[in-house]
Order: structure tokens, then C-alpha cells, then sequence
């Protein structure tokens, strides 16, 4: 039996820096793994649509696919949009089994990205203890992606960071530069913000803004080995599920729970 395909999807932007970057993260991701065949889609803006890759690989005759929401928590995208293009294509291709891997986050590999980002922009990991971090996502009103992003803050206040607050571009308060302010007035030596986001765009551009009383500035988490690791681990998570998947045409969604564990 044949590897699933792996379809990344990613949402789509009309800054053309967004595309790029998901497509370098996908050649990071083939460079790890060689011989697995892997496809990209999005869900606007951008081409190809998730509905005319899967045409393709049904034409081309693949019979299994699993589709990883390059997003970093469930909100809406992962829990309606990606959902309901898998079933209705699922529905008209009922001979591509098609299953839903779980969103990239939480895990440790996507808190070791970030650091990643953070030492490339001139921080140590000696200077965590002076440092105060802003956790800075594009936002949600989804109270489950809340809940995520305030666990990675805690987590990485664990490792060492002076502080640490989320903040948000959109959607939900605090925005960035109110957190950089907070962690100035909690003392902090300086203040470093970690976009919490995958590609550049419309709200990393915001995040920057807002950071721009900050004394370091990460850059987005773009195609990080540990974010090509993880995009493979969510791929593997759910293609080892093929035997509880019982017809052709299943869209199947694995939910990821709180826990930050993962294999290395």
C-alpha cells in the first residue's frame, strides 16, 4: 500500500511573501524526507485551491490523502472552513480518502522554533532572565486557541524568560505594544517579541508594528527545521490511523488535546 499524499494547506494572503514562505517551508519539509510526495493548497487568495489539488491527485489516480492545516491552534479555519472543503471534496471524489491531520500546535518543536527565531535576531538563551517575551499571534475570538496560546506562554516562562505575555494583532486584547509596555513596567531588563505565526502578512505586519518599542524582534516562524519536523510528525500522527479509517471518502479529524508532548 502506498504513502497518503500529504497536502499542506495553508490559508492564503494577498501579500506574496506569505505564499513564498509556506512553499520554503514545504522544500524544508522534502529535504527531511525524501520519496514522500507532498502537495500545496490554500484556502484563499493564493493558488492552487484545496478542491483543485485534490482533483489533480484523484485524476492522477492517488487514493489517500492527508491534509495538514499549517495553522497553530484550532480556531475557525481548522474546525469549520478546512472541515467543510474536505467533505464537500470528499463527497465529489468518493474514491480519494481523504483525513484531517491536527493543527501544528502546541508542541514543544513549535516553542523550540520560536527560540530559534528569537537567538537569530541576537538574542542568548543566557538573556532569557533579563528578558521579558511577547507570545504576539495573529488573534482569535476562539476561547480553545486562547486557552492554547496562554499554555505556550506559561511554558516558556518555564524555561527561563523574565516574563511572558500573549498578545494579539486582531481579534482579542491585549495588542503588542500594550504587552511590550506591561513587561517594561513588570521590570524587565529588555523586551523581545516572538510572532507566534507562520508567514509573513496583513497581522505579522501589525505584530511588527506594535513591537516597534521592543528591543529585539523576532522573525515569523517561516520554514524552521522544527516546524518542517512538525508539520511530518501531524502528517505521520494521522497516516498511522489508516486502519481505523473505515470507507473511502472518510474525512477524518484528529483533535489535538492541550498536551505539549511529542516524540523529539
Amino acid at each position: 500500500m502506498s504513502l497518503p499524499v500529504l497536502l499542506a494547506v495553508a490559508h492564503g494572503s494577498r501579500d506574496p511573501r506569505h505564499a513564498a514562505t509556506v512553499h520554503a517551508l514545504l522544500r524544508r519539509a522534502r529535504a527531511l524526507r525524501p520519496g514522500q510526495r507532498m502537495e500545496t493548497a490554500f484556502l484563499d487568495f493564493d493558488a492552487p485551491t484545496v478542491p483543485r489539488v485534490l482533483e489533480r491527485l484523484a485524476d492522477e489516480g492517488a487514493d489517500d490523502v492527508v491534509a495538514v492545516p499549517l495553522l497553530l491552534t484550532r480556531a475557525f479555519h481548522a474546525k469549520s472552513d478546512i472541515p467543510a472543503v474536505l467533505r464537500e471534496a470528499g463527497a465529489r471524489l468518493p474514491r480519494l480518502r481523504i483525513r484531517q491531520a491536527g493543527v501544528l500546535g502546541p508542541s514543544p518543536l513549535l516553542l523550540a522554533a520560536l527560540e530559534r527565531r528569537l537567538w537569530e535576531a541576537g538574542l542568548t538563551p543566557s538573556d532569557r532572565c533579563s528578558t521579558g517575551l511577547v507570545l504576539a499571534s495573529a488573534g482569535t475570538t476562539d476561547p480553545e486557541a486562547i486557552a492554547v496560546i496562554a499554555d505556550m506562554a506559561r511554558e516558556l516562562r518555564r524555561t527561563g524568560w523574565c516574563a511572558v505575555r500573549p498578545a494579539f494583532a486582531s481579534a482579542s486584547p491585549p495588542r503588542t505594544d500594550v504587552a511590550v509596555r506591561a513587561l517594561r513596567g513588570d521590570g524587565c531588563v529588555r523586551v523581545a517579541v516572538a510572532p507566534l505565526v507562520i508567514a509573513p502578512g496583513r497581522l505579522p505586519d501589525r505584530i511588527a508594528e506594535g513591537a516597534r518599542e521592543a528591543d529585539v524582534l523576532a522573525g515569523v516562524l517561516g520554514p524552521a527545521p522544527e516546524l518542517a519536523r512538525l508539520l511530518l510528525h501531524r502528517f505521520d500522527q494521522t497516516a498511522a490511523t489508516a486502519a481505523a479509517v473505515g470507507t473511502s471518502g472518510t474525512v477524518r479529524a484528529v483533535r489535538r488535546t492541550g498536551s505539549l508532548a511529542v516524540p523529539a
